[in-house]
Protein backbone atom coordinates (compact mmCIF):
# COMPACT_ATOMS: atom_id res chain seq x y z
CA UNK A 1 0.00 0.00 0.00
CA UNK A 2 1.68 3.31 -1.19
CA UNK A 3 1.08 6.65 1.19
CA UNK A 4 1.65 10.25 0.45
CA UNK A 5 4.11 12.72 2.59
CA UNK A 6 2.87 15.81 2.14
CA UNK A 7 4.94 19.11 3.77
CA UNK A 8 2.06 21.39 4.22
CA UNK A 9 1.87 25.33 3.72
CA UNK A 10 3.19 25.85 0.62
CA UNK A 11 1.40 27.95 -2.28
CA UNK A 12 1.22 27.28 -5.86
CA UNK A 13 2.04 28.98 -8.69
CA UNK A 14 1.25 28.47 -12.78
CA UNK A 15 -0.27 26.48 -15.43
CA UNK A 16 -2.07 23.09 -14.26
CA UNK A 17 -4.20 21.05 -17.08
CA UNK A 18 -7.12 18.82 -16.12
CA UNK A 19 -6.57 15.41 -17.67
CA UNK A 20 -9.58 13.75 -18.92
CA UNK A 21 -12.54 12.86 -17.55
CA UNK A 22 -12.76 9.87 -15.77
CA UNK A 23 -16.65 9.43 -15.29
CA UNK A 24 -16.26 9.97 -19.27
CA UNK A 25 -14.23 7.34 -20.63
CA UNK A 26 -15.17 4.57 -18.97
CA UNK A 27 -18.72 4.92 -20.65
CA UNK A 28 -17.19 5.78 -24.17
CA UNK A 29 -14.36 2.63 -23.62
CA UNK A 30 -17.68 0.19 -23.45
CA UNK A 31 -19.50 1.82 -26.02
CA UNK A 32 -16.52 0.46 -28.38
CA UNK A 33 -17.42 -3.18 -28.25
CA UNK A 34 -20.67 -2.09 -30.25
CA UNK A 35 -18.93 -2.31 -33.60
CA UNK A 36 -16.36 -4.14 -35.43
CA UNK A 37 -14.91 -1.62 -36.88
CA UNK A 38 -12.02 0.85 -35.35
CA UNK A 39 -12.70 3.12 -32.93
CA UNK A 40 -9.98 5.82 -32.06
CA UNK A 41 -10.56 7.80 -28.59
CA UNK A 42 -8.30 10.62 -27.75
CA UNK A 43 -7.61 12.53 -23.81
CA UNK A 44 -6.99 9.10 -22.33
CA UNK A 45 -6.38 9.47 -18.72
CA UNK A 46 -3.34 7.37 -17.10
CA UNK A 47 -5.53 6.52 -14.11
CA UNK A 48 -5.97 2.71 -12.29
CA UNK A 49 -9.56 3.04 -12.96
CA UNK A 50 -9.16 3.23 -16.70
CA UNK A 51 -5.71 1.37 -17.18
CA UNK A 52 -7.76 -1.88 -15.65
CA UNK A 53 -11.12 -1.01 -17.78
CA UNK A 54 -8.48 -1.01 -20.50
CA UNK A 55 -6.73 -3.89 -19.87
CA UNK A 56 -10.04 -5.87 -19.29
CA UNK A 57 -10.73 -5.26 -22.82
CA UNK A 58 -8.16 -6.45 -24.16
CA UNK A 59 -8.25 -9.79 -22.21
CA UNK A 60 -11.84 -9.91 -23.63
CA UNK A 61 -10.04 -10.12 -27.36
CA UNK A 62 -10.73 -6.73 -28.12
CA UNK A 63 -7.80 -5.32 -30.07
CA UNK A 64 -6.23 -2.28 -28.00
CA UNK A 65 -3.41 -0.25 -29.71
CA UNK A 66 -2.14 2.89 -27.99
CA UNK A 67 -1.55 5.29 -30.96
CA UNK A 68 -0.32 8.43 -28.56
CA UNK A 69 0.56 9.69 -25.21
CA UNK A 70 -3.39 9.42 -24.56
CA UNK A 71 -4.67 8.22 -27.63
CA UNK A 72 -6.02 4.63 -28.18
CA UNK A 73 -7.96 2.49 -30.77
CA UNK A 74 -9.95 -0.24 -30.19
CA UNK A 75 -11.04 -2.56 -32.65
CA UNK A 76 -13.89 -5.82 -31.18
CA UNK A 77 -14.01 -7.22 -34.31
CA UNK A 78 -13.10 -10.92 -31.99
CA UNK A 79 -14.65 -11.00 -28.39
CA UNK A 80 -13.31 -14.01 -27.00
CA UNK A 81 -16.95 -15.19 -25.60
CA UNK A 82 -14.47 -18.15 -23.86
CA UNK A 83 -12.70 -15.54 -21.56
CA UNK A 84 -15.90 -13.31 -20.51
CA UNK A 85 -17.19 -17.09 -18.86
CA UNK A 86 -14.25 -17.35 -16.97
CA UNK A 87 -13.67 -17.17 -13.45
CA UNK A 88 -10.80 -14.95 -14.41
CA UNK A 89 -12.94 -11.86 -15.89
CA UNK A 90 -15.94 -12.44 -13.22
CA UNK A 91 -13.09 -11.48 -10.12
CA UNK A 92 -11.68 -8.09 -12.44
CA UNK A 93 -15.28 -7.17 -12.62
CA UNK A 94 -16.20 -7.42 -9.26
CA UNK A 95 -12.64 -5.10 -8.49
CA UNK A 96 -14.07 -2.37 -10.67
CA UNK A 97 -16.98 -0.49 -11.10
CA UNK A 98 -17.09 0.64 -14.77
CA UNK A 99 -17.47 -2.85 -15.46
CA UNK A 100 -21.30 -2.71 -15.40
CA UNK A 101 -21.58 -0.46 -18.65
CA UNK A 102 -20.41 -3.44 -20.46
CA UNK A 103 -24.20 -5.06 -20.07
CA UNK A 104 -25.76 -2.31 -22.47
CA UNK A 105 -23.20 -3.08 -25.62
CA UNK A 106 -22.41 -6.78 -24.81
CA UNK A 107 -26.00 -7.93 -24.45
CA UNK A 108 -27.52 -5.32 -27.70
CA UNK A 109 -24.62 -7.19 -29.71
CA UNK A 110 -23.97 -9.99 -28.93
CA UNK A 111 -27.42 -10.87 -26.92
CA UNK A 112 -25.65 -12.36 -23.58
CA UNK A 113 -23.12 -11.84 -21.33
CA UNK A 114 -22.25 -12.39 -17.79
CA UNK A 115 -20.86 -10.32 -14.66
CA UNK A 116 -20.25 -10.33 -11.19
CA UNK A 117 -21.88 -7.77 -9.34
CA UNK A 118 -18.72 -4.60 -9.58
CA UNK A 119 -16.76 -3.07 -7.63
CA UNK A 120 -15.03 0.89 -6.69
CA UNK A 121 -15.45 3.61 -4.14
CA UNK A 122 -16.87 2.25 -0.39
CA UNK A 123 -19.54 5.47 -0.03
CA UNK A 124 -22.59 3.46 0.82
CA UNK A 125 -25.67 1.33 -1.18
CA UNK A 126 -24.66 2.04 -5.39
CA UNK A 127 -28.09 -0.07 -6.54
CA UNK A 128 -27.71 -1.13 -9.97
CA UNK A 129 -31.53 -1.33 -10.58
CA UNK A 130 -32.03 1.90 -12.92
CA UNK A 131 -29.02 -0.56 -15.23
CA UNK A 132 -31.09 -3.55 -14.79
CA UNK A 133 -34.37 -2.64 -14.88
CA UNK A 134 -34.10 -0.78 -17.76
CA UNK A 135 -32.09 -3.32 -19.64
CA UNK A 136 -34.81 -5.87 -18.77
CA UNK A 137 -37.60 -3.23 -20.25
CA UNK A 138 -35.87 -4.29 -23.43
CA UNK A 139 -36.65 -7.52 -23.70
CA UNK A 140 -33.29 -9.03 -21.83
CA UNK A 141 -33.77 -12.11 -19.35
CA UNK A 142 -31.95 -11.68 -15.64
CA UNK A 143 -30.73 -15.38 -14.18
CA UNK A 144 -28.62 -14.78 -10.96
CA UNK A 145 -26.70 -17.67 -10.24
CA UNK A 146 -25.87 -18.33 -6.62
CA UNK A 147 -23.18 -20.67 -7.13
CA UNK A 148 -21.09 -18.22 -8.82
CA UNK A 149 -22.55 -15.00 -7.58
CA UNK A 150 -23.10 -13.98 -11.08
CA UNK A 151 -25.40 -12.18 -12.95
CA UNK A 152 -26.39 -13.59 -16.53
CA UNK A 153 -28.07 -11.43 -18.92
CA UNK A 154 -29.61 -12.86 -22.29
CA UNK A 155 -31.57 -11.46 -25.16
CA UNK A 156 -32.88 -12.96 -28.56
CA UNK A 157 -34.23 -9.45 -29.49
CA UNK A 158 -34.00 -6.03 -27.85
CA UNK A 159 -36.85 -4.58 -28.12
CA UNK A 160 -37.75 -0.65 -28.03
CA UNK A 161 -40.08 0.93 -25.39
CA UNK A 162 -41.14 3.52 -23.12
CA UNK A 163 -39.26 4.27 -19.75
CA UNK A 164 -39.13 6.50 -16.57
CA UNK A 165 -36.33 5.58 -14.63
CA UNK A 166 -36.41 5.86 -10.97
CA UNK A 167 -33.58 7.94 -10.77
CA UNK A 168 -31.49 10.38 -13.27
CA UNK A 169 -28.66 7.71 -12.29
CA UNK A 170 -25.51 9.06 -15.16
CA UNK A 171 -24.26 5.01 -15.67
CA UNK A 172 -27.35 3.62 -16.15
CA UNK A 173 -28.91 5.76 -18.53
CA UNK A 174 -25.48 5.32 -20.17
CA UNK A 175 -26.01 1.40 -19.97
CA UNK A 176 -29.84 1.64 -21.19
CA UNK A 177 -28.95 4.40 -24.05
CA UNK A 178 -25.95 1.24 -25.06
CA UNK A 179 -27.87 -1.17 -25.15
CA UNK A 180 -31.33 0.84 -26.99
CA UNK A 181 -29.32 2.05 -30.09
CA UNK A 182 -29.16 -1.54 -31.11
CA UNK A 183 -32.69 -1.84 -30.21
CA UNK A 184 -35.69 -2.88 -32.43
CA UNK A 185 -37.99 0.04 -32.69
CA UNK A 186 -38.28 3.24 -30.64
CA UNK A 187 -37.32 3.42 -26.99
CA UNK A 188 -37.95 6.58 -25.48
CA UNK A 189 -36.27 7.41 -22.08
CA UNK A 190 -37.37 9.94 -19.10
CA UNK A 191 -35.68 11.00 -16.79
CA UNK A 192 -32.51 10.15 -17.89
CA UNK A 193 -29.29 11.66 -16.79
CA UNK A 194 -28.21 14.58 -18.98
CA UNK A 195 -24.49 15.45 -17.77
CA UNK A 196 -22.18 16.27 -19.91
CA UNK A 197 -20.32 12.84 -20.54
CA UNK A 198 -23.84 11.12 -21.28
CA UNK A 199 -23.90 14.08 -23.72
CA UNK A 200 -21.06 12.79 -25.47
CA UNK A 201 -21.33 9.32 -25.16
CA UNK A 202 -24.26 10.53 -27.23
CA UNK A 203 -22.91 12.02 -29.76
CA UNK A 204 -20.34 9.96 -30.12
CA UNK A 205 -22.86 7.44 -30.97
CA UNK A 206 -24.43 9.41 -33.35
CA UNK A 207 -21.20 9.35 -35.69
CA UNK A 208 -21.27 5.65 -35.27
CA UNK A 209 -24.56 5.83 -37.46
CA UNK A 210 -27.19 5.78 -34.21
CA UNK A 211 -30.06 7.88 -34.17
CA UNK A 212 -30.35 9.38 -30.54
CA UNK A 213 -32.83 12.72 -30.28
CA UNK A 214 -33.15 14.92 -27.19
CA UNK A 215 -29.14 14.70 -25.92
CA UNK A 216 -28.37 17.75 -23.54
CA UNK A 217 -32.30 16.98 -22.12
CA UNK A 218 -33.63 14.44 -19.69
CA UNK A 219 -35.95 13.28 -22.49
CA UNK A 220 -34.10 10.90 -25.16
CA UNK A 221 -35.94 9.19 -28.07
CA UNK A 222 -33.54 6.71 -29.60
CA UNK A 223 -34.57 4.61 -32.96
CA UNK A 224 -33.05 1.63 -32.76
CA UNK A 225 -30.47 0.48 -35.93
CA UNK A 226 -28.81 -2.73 -37.22
CA UNK A 227 -25.03 -1.74 -36.65
CA UNK A 228 -22.55 0.93 -35.77
CA UNK A 229 -19.98 1.60 -37.27
CA UNK A 230 -16.22 3.06 -36.33
CA UNK A 231 -15.50 6.63 -35.41
CA UNK A 232 -13.00 9.38 -33.49
CA UNK A 233 -13.33 10.27 -30.28
CA UNK A 234 -12.24 13.04 -28.09
CA UNK A 235 -12.96 13.01 -24.07
CA UNK A 236 -13.87 16.28 -22.03
CA UNK A 237 -11.47 17.48 -19.43
CA UNK A 238 -11.99 16.41 -15.93
CA UNK A 239 -15.09 18.78 -14.46
CA UNK A 240 -13.89 17.33 -11.05
CA UNK A 241 -10.50 18.17 -11.89
CA UNK A 242 -11.39 21.57 -12.35
CA UNK A 243 -12.95 21.74 -9.45
CA UNK A 244 -10.47 20.71 -7.18
CA UNK A 245 -7.53 22.50 -8.71
CA UNK A 246 -10.02 25.57 -8.26
CA UNK A 247 -10.40 24.65 -4.09
CA UNK A 248 -6.79 23.97 -3.87
CA UNK A 249 -5.48 27.12 -5.03
CA UNK A 250 -7.77 28.88 -2.30
CA UNK A 251 -7.10 26.46 0.30
CA UNK A 252 -2.98 27.13 -0.08
CA UNK A 253 -3.69 30.94 -0.73
CA UNK A 254 -2.25 30.18 -4.52
CA UNK A 255 -2.42 31.93 -7.39
CA UNK A 256 -3.39 29.06 -10.61
CA UNK A 257 -4.08 29.24 -13.97
CA UNK A 258 -6.18 25.76 -14.76
CA UNK A 259 -6.11 25.62 -18.63
CA UNK A 260 -8.93 24.61 -20.92
CA UNK A 261 -11.15 23.77 -18.74
CA UNK A 262 -14.02 23.35 -21.14
CA UNK A 263 -16.10 25.97 -19.42
CA UNK A 264 -19.51 25.52 -21.21
CA UNK A 265 -19.44 22.08 -20.04
CA UNK A 266 -18.37 22.61 -15.90
CA UNK A 267 -22.37 23.94 -15.60
CA UNK A 268 -22.84 25.13 -11.72
CA UNK A 269 -19.05 24.36 -10.71
CA UNK A 270 -17.88 27.92 -11.09
CA UNK A 271 -20.48 29.38 -8.98
CA UNK A 272 -20.96 26.66 -6.06
CA UNK A 273 -17.13 27.82 -5.33
CA UNK A 274 -18.05 31.72 -5.47
CA UNK A 275 -20.68 31.29 -3.03
CA UNK A 276 -17.87 30.08 -0.28
CA UNK A 277 -15.91 33.60 -1.41
CA UNK A 278 -13.46 32.36 -3.86
CA UNK A 279 -12.57 34.60 -6.66
CA UNK A 280 -11.87 33.51 -10.33
CA UNK A 281 -12.12 34.78 -14.29
CA UNK A 282 -12.62 33.34 -16.90
CA UNK A 283 -10.19 33.90 -19.77
CA UNK A 284 -11.24 32.50 -22.56
CA UNK A 285 -10.83 28.48 -22.06
CA UNK A 286 -9.23 28.83 -18.99
CA UNK A 287 -10.13 29.80 -15.43
CA UNK A 288 -7.66 32.14 -13.42
CA UNK A 289 -7.64 32.01 -9.57
CA UNK A 290 -6.18 35.10 -7.83
CA UNK A 291 -4.41 34.31 -4.68
CA UNK A 292 -6.80 35.51 -1.57
CA UNK A 293 -5.76 35.92 2.07
CA UNK A 294 -9.44 35.62 2.66
CA UNK A 295 -13.04 34.53 1.53
CA UNK A 296 -16.36 34.86 2.48
CA UNK A 297 -19.74 32.71 2.63
CA UNK A 298 -22.47 33.96 1.06
CA UNK A 299 -25.61 33.70 2.99
CA UNK A 300 -28.67 33.40 1.52
CA UNK A 301 -31.11 36.73 0.86
CA UNK A 302 -33.01 36.16 3.60
CA UNK A 303 -30.03 36.22 5.61
CA UNK A 304 -30.15 32.18 6.54
CA UNK A 305 -27.01 29.72 6.22
CA UNK A 306 -25.80 29.29 3.22
CA UNK A 307 -26.36 25.05 2.22
CA UNK A 308 -24.43 23.67 -0.73
CA UNK A 309 -26.37 19.91 -1.96
CA UNK A 310 -25.50 17.61 -4.70
CA UNK A 311 -28.16 17.34 -7.46
CA UNK A 312 -28.49 15.51 -10.58
CA UNK A 313 -27.37 18.04 -13.37
CA UNK A 314 -27.41 20.62 -14.26
CA UNK A 315 -27.38 20.91 -10.23
CA UNK A 316 -23.65 20.48 -8.44
CA UNK A 317 -22.18 16.87 -8.75
CA UNK A 318 -21.98 15.18 -5.69
CA UNK A 319 -18.13 14.03 -6.59
CA UNK A 320 -17.20 17.65 -5.68
CA UNK A 321 -18.87 17.89 -2.09
CA UNK A 322 -15.91 16.62 -0.18
CA UNK A 323 -13.64 19.70 -1.94
CA UNK A 324 -16.31 22.16 -1.15
CA UNK A 325 -16.38 21.11 2.24
CA UNK A 326 -12.71 21.02 3.10
CA UNK A 327 -11.99 24.57 1.50
CA UNK A 328 -15.14 26.19 3.41
CA UNK A 329 -13.00 25.02 6.61
CA UNK A 330 -10.94 27.87 6.22
CA UNK A 331 -13.69 30.13 5.05
CA UNK A 332 -15.17 33.00 7.10
CA UNK A 333 -18.54 31.99 7.57
CA UNK A 334 -20.27 28.77 8.51
CA UNK A 335 -22.20 26.42 5.39
CA UNK A 336 -24.32 23.73 5.61
CA UNK A 337 -22.90 20.56 3.28
CA UNK A 338 -25.88 18.11 2.07
CA UNK A 339 -24.57 15.13 0.50
CA UNK A 340 -28.08 13.98 -0.57
CA UNK A 341 -26.77 10.63 -2.78
CA UNK A 342 -24.02 8.41 -0.76
CA UNK A 343 -24.72 8.11 3.23
CA UNK A 344 -20.44 7.33 3.51
CA UNK A 345 -19.01 9.81 1.62
CA UNK A 346 -19.08 12.35 4.68
CA UNK A 347 -17.43 9.85 7.05
CA UNK A 348 -14.18 10.97 6.42
CA UNK A 349 -14.73 14.41 7.89
CA UNK A 350 -13.44 12.65 11.39
CA UNK A 351 -9.76 13.09 10.07
CA UNK A 352 -10.21 17.17 9.42
CA UNK A 353 -11.41 17.38 12.72
CA UNK A 354 -8.56 15.86 14.35
CA UNK A 355 -6.55 17.86 11.53
CA UNK A 356 -8.43 21.38 13.79
CA UNK A 357 -11.30 21.79 11.57
CA UNK A 358 -14.85 22.49 13.24
CA UNK A 359 -17.05 20.59 11.85
CA UNK A 360 -20.48 18.58 13.14
CA UNK A 361 -21.46 16.10 11.27
CA UNK A 362 -25.64 15.87 12.08
CA UNK A 363 -26.23 12.51 9.85
CA UNK A 364 -24.78 10.61 7.48
CA UNK A 365 -25.96 12.91 4.89
CA UNK A 366 -25.26 16.68 6.45
CA UNK A 367 -22.30 18.22 8.26
CA UNK A 368 -21.97 22.33 9.01
CA UNK A 369 -18.68 23.36 8.33
CA UNK A 370 -17.63 26.51 11.04
CA UNK A 371 -14.82 28.14 8.86
CA UNK A 372 -11.36 29.39 10.55
CA UNK A 373 -11.13 32.43 8.11
CA UNK A 374 -7.19 31.67 8.34
CA UNK A 375 -7.48 32.58 11.77
CA UNK A 376 -5.41 29.43 11.80
CA UNK A 377 -4.32 26.35 10.22
CA UNK A 378 -5.18 22.65 9.82
CA UNK A 379 -2.65 20.47 11.79
CA UNK A 380 -0.94 18.01 9.80
CA UNK A 381 -2.10 14.81 10.51
CA UNK A 382 -1.67 10.98 9.51
CA UNK A 383 -5.07 9.50 8.18
CA UNK A 384 -5.99 7.05 5.54
CA UNK A 385 -7.96 7.54 2.03
CA UNK A 386 -11.83 6.20 1.95
CA UNK A 387 -12.23 6.83 -1.71
CA UNK A 388 -11.40 8.94 -4.76
CA UNK A 389 -12.90 12.19 -4.05
CA UNK A 390 -12.30 12.48 0.08
CA UNK A 391 -8.22 11.20 -1.07
CA UNK A 392 -8.16 14.36 -2.67
CA UNK A 393 -9.92 16.06 -0.68
CA UNK A 394 -7.45 14.72 2.53
CA UNK A 395 -4.80 15.85 -0.24
CA UNK A 396 -5.87 19.35 -0.22
CA UNK A 397 -6.20 19.82 3.70
CA UNK A 398 -2.79 18.72 4.63
CA UNK A 399 -1.31 20.95 1.36
CA UNK A 400 -2.99 23.94 3.52
CA UNK A 401 -1.59 22.55 7.08
CA UNK A 402 1.00 23.22 9.04
CA UNK A 403 3.46 20.22 9.45
CA UNK A 404 3.88 17.10 7.99
CA UNK A 405 0.88 15.01 6.83
CA UNK A 406 0.71 11.20 5.62
CA UNK A 407 -2.48 10.20 3.65
CA UNK A 408 -2.10 5.97 3.42
CA UNK A 409 -4.34 4.30 0.54
CA UNK A 410 -3.70 6.29 -2.03
CA UNK A 411 -4.36 3.45 -4.60
CA UNK A 412 -7.71 5.33 -4.39
CA UNK A 413 -6.30 8.28 -5.37
CA UNK A 414 -4.54 7.09 -7.62
CA UNK A 415 -7.88 5.81 -9.49
CA UNK A 416 -9.08 9.02 -10.42
CA UNK A 417 -6.01 11.23 -10.75
CA UNK A 418 -2.76 11.07 -12.85
CA UNK A 419 0.13 11.92 -11.97
CA UNK A 420 -1.29 14.21 -9.47
CA UNK A 421 2.05 14.52 -7.20
CA UNK A 422 4.00 15.19 -9.97
CA UNK A 423 1.64 18.06 -11.49
CA UNK A 424 1.74 19.55 -8.21
CA UNK A 425 5.18 19.29 -7.41
CA UNK A 426 5.70 21.32 -10.85
CA UNK A 427 3.58 23.71 -9.11
CA UNK A 428 5.52 24.47 -5.71
CA UNK A 429 3.53 21.61 -3.62
CA UNK A 430 5.93 19.16 -1.76
CA UNK A 431 4.56 15.41 -1.82
CA UNK A 432 6.23 12.88 -1.39
CA UNK A 433 5.28 9.06 -2.57
CA UNK A 434 6.70 6.15 -0.53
Amino acid sequence: MASFVIEGGHSLSGDIYPQGAKNEVLQIICATLLTAEEVVVHNIPDILDVNNLIQLMRDMGVNVSKTGIDTYSFQAANVDFAYLESDAFLKTCSSLRGSVMLVGPMVARFGKVMISKPGGDKIGRRRLDTHFIGIQNLGAKFAYNEKREIYEITARQLQGTYMLLDEASVTGTANIIMAAVLAKGKTTIYNAACEPYVQQLCRMLNRMGAKIEGIASNLLTIEGVNELHGTEHTILPDMIEVGSFIGMAAMTKSELTIKNVSHENLGIIPDSFRRLGIKMEQRGDDIYVPAQEAYQIESFIDGSIMTIADAPWPGLTPDLLSVLLVVATQAKGSVLIHQKMFESRLFFVDRLIDMGAQIILCDPHRAVVIGHNHGFKLRGGNMTSPDIRAGTALLIAAMSADGISRIHNIEQIDRGYQNIEGRLNALGARITRI
